[in-house]
């Protein structure tokens, strides 16, 4: 029988901060509670926001952390055929098609057909403007326009035998529903998060996905890229996030409380995996700059 396996895959976009903290020491518990393998991987592909000193920061903050992992670390942006090959597969099923939209374009459409009265809506949901382009125009446009890749989810679930299911560590099942075409190949970097994490935890024999639950409206679009590509099922697990006491969640661009400034302030790595592994429910109680707090309690 395979050993169980599960990853923990942060992007080098900026410093880890203590909700990257929390799901990767979920994620080592679970290994050790189940004897399980647990492996690191960088998830590089946007070149746009990741950077090469963010990923030597990820692997000092998590040893620092007390976190191990076998070698080497798959990075994604050294495993481009991959994506490529994925890519092409769906070009061949005929469930993929150029869009040439820009923001612009498709917030105009949304409101036109009143998809989406609210701003905050505006690109939510594709209205679908590039998907029955002719072959001859989509070629036409292919040669000069910048395009993106996006799934054809209607064309895609007629391929389905069964109905698109992902299951939980129960062996419950769940309906994994999508609910437009989404983006598989981005404009600028060729390759979506959705393509390049499915087509890695195939590679890697990952047998359980363990990550927040902001993640779990995407396992919908991933088991039916896992279909399509005849990939594995894994198990999925989805936890609750890390948040403030104001219920916010801590995330890069909220500027939350990194590791590094915590490993600064003389934080002791053993008292703040006790920390964040002790509470009921999972929140961060200090602000970035509450030192005082934070050496009290965690120093």
């Amino acid at each position: 029988m395979q050993q169980p396996k599960t990853r923990f895959a942060p992007s080098p976009t900026g410093l880890l901060h203590v909700g990257n903290a929390y799901s990767a020491l979920i994620c080592q518990a679970w290994s050790k509670s189940k004897r399980a393998g647990l492996l690191l991987r960088i998830e590089d592909i946007d070149f746009t926001r990741c950077r090469s000193e963010f990923t030597e920061a990820i692997f000092q903050d998590l040893d620092w952390l007390g976190l191990k992992w076998p070698e080497p670390v798959r990075i994604q942006s050294e495993h481009f055929d991959d994506y490529r090959r994925a890519i092409e597969h769906l070009r061949e099923l005929g469930v993929i098609y150029p869009c040439f939209c820009t923001r612009k374009s498709i917030e105009a459409e949304i409101q036109r057909i009143g998809l989406a009265p609210h701003a905050e809506e505006a690109t939510a949901i594709y209205p679908g403007i590039c998907r029955n382009l002719d072959v001859d125009e989509q070629s036409q446009r292919m040669l000069s326009n910048p395009f993106a890749w996006r799934l054809d989810i209607e064309k895609a679930m007629t391929l389905m035998a069964r109905p698109l299911q992902w299951h939980d560590e129960s062996g419950a099942a769940h309906p994994a529903n999508i609910d437009h075409d989404v983006v598989i190949g981005r404009k600028d970097i060729s390759f979506s998060y959705h393509l390049s994490v499915v087509v890695d935890d195939a590679l890697q024999n990952i047998s359980h996905i363990i990550r927040g639950q902001d993640l779990e409206a995407s396992t919908g679009i991933h088991r039916l890229l896992q279909n399509l590509l005849d990939l594995p099922e894994p198990t999925y697990i989805h936890h609750g996030l890390l948040e403030t006491l104001n219920g916010e969640r801590l995330a890069k661009r909220n500027c939350s409380t990194t590791l590094r400034s915590l490993k600064e302030l003389g934080v002791k790595p053993e008292k703040l995996k006790q920390f964040l592994l002790d509470v009921e429910n999972p929140v961060w109680p200090f602000a970035p700059d509450d030192h005082d707090q934070i050496i009290r309690q965690l120093a």
